[in-house]
C-alpha cells in the first residue's frame, strides 16, 4: 500500500496551514509550522503566485493530506458525493468525516488519523460489536464504534482520551470515555468541519 514516508511537518508548511498530523505536538511551541510558517526547501520564502487551477489543486491536496487519502480513493469519494442528494461539496466533507479512521480520531481513541488508520487495520475497533479493519469504512447514523476488549490497555489510547478535550468532540458523536465507545448520533454537516476548507474549489477542479 502506498504511503507518505517523508517528514509530515513539510506537508503543513507546503499547504500554508496546520493539518494537525502530529497530534499534541501541533498544539505546542515545538510545532514546525509555528516556527517556520513558510514553504519547505531553499525557495520556501519566495512568495508563490497561483493560477485559478493552482489554487484549486492546492485545496484538493490540502484536504487529501489532512484526511490521509490517496488520489484514487479521494476521486472515488468525490464521485460518490456527486451521486448523493444535496450539495456535492457538503457531501464530500460528510463522507470524509464519516471514515472510520477519522471517527476514532474524532472520538479521542487515537492521537491522529495516521494512528487511527493503523489501529483500524490491526483490528482494534468494533462497529456494532463486529470487527472492522477497513479505514475507509463509512459509518452510518446510530452506529456504535468501540475499542475491542483486548485492545483497551493499549498505551496510546489513554493518552489520546486525555487530550481529546483540547481539540473538542464534534456534536454528531456521543462519546463514553469510560466505556471507550461512541455512537453516531447524527450524520455530520458542513458546519461540523471546523478546518479552513473551501470544498467548492475541489468541486470546480473535478468538474473541468
Amino acid at each position: 500500500m502506498a504511503r507518505y514516508t517523508d517528514a509530515v511537518c513539510k506537508l503543513c508548511r507546503r499547504e500554508g496551514t496546520k493539518l494537525f498530523l502530529k497530534a499534541d505536538r501541533c498544539y505546542t511551541e515545538k510545532c514546525a509550522f509555528d516556527r517556520r510558517s513558510y514553504g519547505p526547501g531553499q525557495h520556501g520564502l519566495v512568495p508563490k503566485k497561483y493560477s485559478d487551477y493552482g489554487v484549486q489543486l492546492r485545496e484538493k491536496q490540502k484536504v487529501k493530506r489532512m484526511y490521509g487519502v490517496l488520489e484514487k480513493q479521494f476521486r472515488l469519494t468525490f464521485e460518490k458525493a456527486v451521486r448523493m442528494k444535496g450539495r456535492t461539496g457538503d457531501n464530500l466533507m460528510s463522507l470524509l468525516e464519516r471514515r472510520l479512521d477519522n471517527v476514532v480520531y474524532r472520538c479521542g481513541f487515537v492521537n491522529n488519523r495516521v494512528e487511527g488508520r493503523l489501529f483500524v487495520r490491526h483490528g482494534h475497533f468494533l462497529v456494532n460489536n463486529k470487527k472492522v479493519d477497513i479505514p475507509s469504512y463509512i459509518v452510518r447514523k446510530d452506529d456504535v464504534v468501540s475499542v475491542r476488549e483486548t485492545s483497551r490497555k493499549l498505551a496510546r489510547t489513554p493518552d489520546a482520551i486525555e487530550s481529546v478535550d483540547r481539540r473538542g468532540i464534534p456534536k454528531w458523536l456521543e462519546v463514553d470515555k469510560t466505556a471507550l465507545l461512541a455512537k453516531v448520533a447524527e450524520l455530520p454537516s458542513r458546519d461540523d468541519v471546523t478546518m479552513p476548507i473551501k470544498e467548492q474549489l475541489i468541486v470546480e477542479l473535478y468538474s473541468k
